[in-house]
C-alpha cells in the first residue's frame, strides 16, 4: 500500500527512514539495500562523520534525501553549530537535533533538545527532534516549531523493541506532527507494532547492518511499515 503524507513541506511515500548511531556501518551495501529493498526516501548522516574518509555522503543515490544529525552534541549551543555546519555545506535545512547526557546510551536531554529545537525553528529549520517520549517534552516540541517528533523506542542499539509504548501511544493522541519512532527497533516485527499504533514511520539502523542477510532484512522492514500502517488505518475493534 502506497499513500503520501507530509513532513513539513516535504511529502513522502516512504514510511521507513535509515538512521545512523553508534552501530552504524556505512557501507555501500547497507545504503543500497535500504533504498533499493526497504525503499528508503530519506537517510540520516551525523554532521561530525562529513569531513572523514568514510562518510557515507559519497554513497547515497541522488534523490534520496538527508537527514544532517547532531550526533555528539552535548549541549544546545553544539547542536546549533552543527546545524549552521550542515546547512553551510549545502544539506539544506533538515535537521535531526540528537542532544546526549551520557556516552552509553544515548540518553536525550530534553531542555536542552527543546531549546535547540526553538532557536533553530525560528531560523527556518525543519526540525527533527530525538527524545524521550515524555508527553509534556513531546508537546513543547510542538509548540516551538518541531516539524516532526523522533521518540526513542528503547537505548539506541539494543534492539529491545517498543519498550516505550505507553508514553508513545499516549503522545499520539496529543500531538499532530508525524511520528517517527527511532533507537532501538531491532526486528521487523517490532516495526509493524510501532506503525500499527500509529506512528507514521521508523527509523531503524543497528537491526539492518547486524543482519547476516542485509537486504532481505531491509525487505522485512519496508513490508512491516506497510503491514503495520494498513492495520493501524484498519481501525480494529
Amino acid at each position: 500500500m502506497v499513500d503520501e503524507w507530509m513532513i513539513g513541506p516535504e511529502k513522502y511515500t516512504s514510511r521507513f527512514f535509515l538512521g545512523s548511531g553508534k552501530t552504524a556501518h556505512y557501507t555501500k551495501e547497507l545504503i543500497d539495500s535500504a533504498v533499493n529493498r526497504a525503499k528508503t526516501e530519506l537517510i540520516s548522516v551525523a554532521i561530525k562523520t562529513l569531513d572523514t574518509e568514510d562518510s557515507p555522503l559519497s554513497m547515497i543515490p541522488e534523490g534520496i534525501r538527508i537527514l544532517p544529525n547532531t550526533l555528539g552534541a552535548h549541549s544546545v549551543e553544539e547542536a546549533v553549530a552543527m546545524a549552521h555546519k550542515s546547512r553551510e555545506r549545502g544539506l539544506g535545512d533538515r535537521i535531526k537535533i540528537e542532544i546526549m547526557t551520557d556516552s552509553r546510551y544515548f540518553l536525550p536531554d530534553p531542555h536542552a533538545t527543546v531549546e535547540a529545537t526553538r532557536i533553530l525553528a525560528e531560523e527556518g529549520y525543519i526540525v527533527f527532534p530525538y527524545f524521550y517520549p515524555e508527553l509534556k517534552v513531546g508537546k513543547q516540541l510542538e509548540k516551538v516549531g518541531a516539524s516532526a517528533l523522533m521518540p526513542l523506542a528503547s537505548p539506541s542499539g539494543s534492539n529491545k523493541g517498543l519498550q516505550t509504548r505507553d508514553f508513545i501511544e499516549e503522545l499520539l493522541k496529543v500531538v499532530r506532527l508525524p511520528v517517527i519512532v527511532d533507537a532501538g527497533i531491532g526486528c521487523a516485527s517490532q516495526a509493524c507494532e510501532a506503525m500499527e499504533i500509529g506512528c507514521d514511520a521508523v527509523m531503524a539502523n543497528t537491526a539492518l547492518a547486524t543482519a547476516e542477510d542485509l537486504g532481505l532484512m531491509a525487505e522485512a522492514f519496508r513490508m512491516a511499515t506497510e503491514a503495520g500502517h494498513a492495520g493501524f488505518l484498519s481501525h480494529r475493534i
